[in-house]
Formats: structure tokens, C-alpha cells, sequence
């Protein structure tokens, strides 16, 4: 059954358990460090820990308890300081901030009050409400929060304080290399995903010439030889804007790896290992995505191009909710939730591939496309502008799939993501494509 066929009451239990799940998240990634790491900046480009707790605290309380419920503000001189577009990511540890435990108590007493306000909503009237949009929204504003708050973990220095069971191994992958993908029209987008968000709307029809893309992300192990072949001492692989990137900044490998004598290691979560040669390279930003595809003689796929490779059933000439269907995410289609922390091997999750067979389309590593951030033919910002319309424009690159520290409630075909081409700390990496000769 599909969301948009959903009874109330089910509507209600998925908002729930959604919140819940969320929250737990939250509580993990702020219980797992004590006060001075909480409120320490690990990276300019990242808010301390306890501004994301009580952003998260209220943006619930802005948007459930005060636009869904009527209720007066619990606490309203704290707007601007929780305000994103107020206050960049470097002048926060400035700002007077709500102490942890402080911290805390807001986001728990907000929590409890919606919950309330849960129990009793009803699932229609306003666009807000509609099928419990306003519920699903913050749940998931607050998984792309706990998305954040790992990334910081992994900036953090220090010894480990997060662990998680690896991905099952899997024999080393020995199908294709690459799949077709047929040319013709399918349908992106959506107008009946309940809790989609305003960027992945409206449907809407594109015809695709035909194309191959890779089976699975690119590795580490190939990504690598990229390296060995001199990739980043060879401007005619990059772009002019990613070469004066590279040389500025003195980029040689992705992020957090080293070498040591004759192997690479990196940093994952307070941990040194070696790089693992069959794992989705990860942490590379769009300019080291693209000078790797034009270094392999192909390209990084389109926007359209991704989610067609992702949607696309051939057989029912439909769009699916998922690679794999219109199931919800289990843990044999996707490595998602924070389950892991990192990718799976690629070739891994045999059940979750798309009917024309490509593989870890959703989870293990946000996927560089070659596409600007741009609205669909008949975007309406909606609720506020400042989620999406704000940022589209050739400054921001799409992103496309999740990783493995991306929930199922905020992840899905139809799903858009975005950056700037210089950032790589984020869990991003790619797969190449290139064009049908016809």
C-alpha cells in the first residue's frame, strides 16, 4: 500500500514512529560526548552540536505547535538565534546559545507537546496537514539534522565514541560494469508522495536519450588508480573553476585519507584504517566526481538521467517509488538510518537493484550528478521559500540517493539533494555514465 492510500490512523502511527526514530537519532549523536564537545566548532563549516539540538527543537515548535496547533510560543526570543538563514555556520559559537542541558529540556518539552498534538490531528483542511505533511516535514528536518551532526562527528578529533556493526561482506562484484537505460519519456518528480517536499514537485514528463551508467558507484580501489595515473596533476581532467579549486587548496586525495608508504589510509569516526579497495569512494567533492569521469573517458550522469536509472519500470512504463519498487526501504534494499558507518561493498543489496539492474542507487554514498539545482516546470515553494527556492541556481550541484547516514523517511527516488561543488566532508560520492551512440 502506498502512502497516499494511507488511513488516518496509520498516517498518525507512521508520523510517530518517524518523530520517534528521529529523536532517538538526535539523542545518540548528543549523548555519545560530553559539554566542551557539544559546544566546541569542530569545523567552520559546521554549527556546534547544541545549536543543531535546539534548531531542531524549534523548528518542531515553530511548525507543529504554532502553525499546525495555534499554540503561543514557548519560547520566542530564541527564533533569530536558531534562525539558519540569520547567522552563518562560523558565527554561531558566538551567539548566546542555549546551554546543553538547557538545550535539552526545550527539545523534550517541544517533543512532548507535539506528540499531543499528534493524538488528536486530522489529516486534512490545509496543505500543511494534508495526509500529515507538517509531521512528516519536521522528521524529516530533523533526520538531515542528525545527517549534519554525523558529519561533524567525523570532523570532530578524538578518540572513537560512535560504533556500529559493519555491512555484511559480499563476494567482490563481477556482473556488468554498466547498464542501458532505454531512451524515450518517463515521469520525474511527483504530485503523490504525501510528505515529498516542495523541490520534488510537480511530475512531470522528460524524454531521455538512451545511456549507459555504471552498475555501481565508483570505488575506492578505482578511484585510486585515478590517483596513481596522476589525476590531480593533469589539468585537461578538470573544469577551470575545479583546477584553480585543487591547486588553491592543495587537494591530492578525498578527505581524511593519507598515504602511508606504499597504501592509503583514512579517518573514519576516530578510527585510522586502510582504505578499503571494493567500498564507494566517499567524501570527494563535484569537481574531484567530474575530473575522475572525464580521467575514465565518460561523464557524470544528469539529474534526469540518475532518476530514470532509479524510477524507470521498463515493463510497466511507470515511475516507482523506489529502485526496487514502491515498498518502503528494508535492510536488504538500502544502507540507510545509520545502521552502518560507511558504505557497503559495492555490488551489495542484490534485492534493492532497479528492474534494468543497477545497483546501491539508494544509501551507502550521496551520488554527484552532473545537473544544477533548478525547480521543475511548475514549482511552488511551499512551506516557506527558504527550503529550496533560495538555493537554486549553477552555484549548487544535485546530489542524488542518500548515504548511509540518511533515514528512509527523508530519502526516495524522487529525493533531491544539493551542494556546493567545492564540498566534501558531506558523505558524497558518484557514479559515471555515458552517452548511447545510436
Amino acid at each position: 500500500m502506498t502512502d497516499h492510500v494511507l488511513d488516518a490512523e496509520a498516517l498518525r502511527e507512521r508520523a510517530v514512529a518517524s518523530l520517534i526514530t528521529a529523536r532517538d537519532r538526535t539523542t545518540l549523536l548528543t549523548a555519545c560526548v560530553g559539554e566542551p564537545d557539544l559546544t566546541a566548532q569542530h569545523s567552520p563549516l559546521m554549527s556546534p552540536l547544541v545549536w543543531d539540538l535546539a534548531h531542531i527543537g524549534n523548528q518542531e515548535e515553530q511548525w507543529l505547535l504554532r502553525a499546525v496547533a495555534g499554540h503561543e510560543a514557548i519560547r520566542p526570543e530564541i527564533d533569530g538565534l536558531y534562525d539558519a538563514f540569520e547567522h552563518p555556520r562560523a558565527e554561531r559559537p558566538s551567539l548566546p546559545l542555549l546551554p546543553p542541558a538547557e538545550a535539552r529540556r526545550y527539545a523534550a518539552e517541544v517533543r512532548g507537546r507535539a506528540l499531543d498534538v499528534l493524538e488528536g490531528a486530522a489529516f486534512h483542511g490545509t496543505r500543511l496537514t494534508e495526509a500529515g505533511f507538517a509531521f512528516g516535514m519536521i522528521a524529516q528536518h530533523e533526520q538531515q539534522h542528525d545527517e549534519t551532526m554525523l558529519i561533524t562527528h567525523q570532523l570532530r578529533r578524538g578518540p572513537r565514541v560512535l560504533t556500529a556493526p559493519d555491512p555484511e561482506p559480499v563476494p567482490l562484484f563481477t556482473g556488468p560494469s554498466e547498464v542501458l537505460v532505454p531512451g524515450g519519456p518517463f515521469t520525474m518528480g511527483t504530485s503523490d508522495e504525501p510528505w515529498a517536499l516542495d523541490n520534488e514537485r510537480p511530475a512531470h514528463r522528460r524524454e531521455v536519450a538512451p545511456f549507459r551508467i555504471d552498475t555501481t558507484p565508483v570505488t575506492n580501489a578505482a578511484y585510486q588508480a585515478f590517483i596513481e595515473d596522476g589525476g590531480y596533476d593533469e589539468p585537461r581532467w578538470w573544469t577551470a573553476d575545479g583546477w584553480a579549486h585543487i591547486r588553491r587548496n592543495s587537494l591530492t586525495a578525498p578527505l581524511f585519507w593519507r598515504r602511508d608508504g606504499g597504501q592509503w589510509l583514512r579517518r573514519r569516526f576516530g578510527v585510522t584504517e586502510v582504505v578499503p579497495p571494493d567500498e564507494p569512494v566517499v567524501h570527494v567533492c563535484w569537481y574531484e566526481a567530474d575530473a575522475y569521469a572525464r580521467w575514465a573517458g565518460r561523464r557524470l550522469p544528469t539529474e534526469t538521467e540518475w532518476e530514470k536509472a532509479a524510477r524507470h519500470d521498463p515493463a510497466g512504463d511507470r515511475s516507482m517509488r523506489y529502485p526496487w519498487g514502491d515498498a518502503d526501504p528494508g535492510p536488504e534494499h538500502a544502507n540507510l538510518g545509520q545502521r552502518h558507518l560507511r558504505p557497503a561493498p559495492a555490488g551489495s543489496y542484490p534485492a534493492g537493484e532497479s528492474p534494468l539492474g543497477v545497483r546501491q542507487l539508494i544509501g551507502d554514498v550521496w551520488e554527484w550528478t552532473a545537473s544544477d539545482f533548478l525547480p521543475y516546470p511548475g514549482f511552488r515553494a511551499f512551506p516557506y521559500r527558504e527550503y529550496s527556492e533560495v538555493f537554486f541556481g549553477p552555484e549548487h550541484k544535485v546530489l542524488r540517493g542518500g548515504s548511509f547516514a540518511v533515514d528512509a523517511v527523508a530519502c526516495r527516488g524522487t529525493f533531491r539533494n544539493w551542494d556546493l561543488p567545492v564540498r566534501r566532508q558531506i558523505f558524497s560520492g558518484f557514479r559515471t555514465a555515458r552517452s548511447e551512440v545510436v
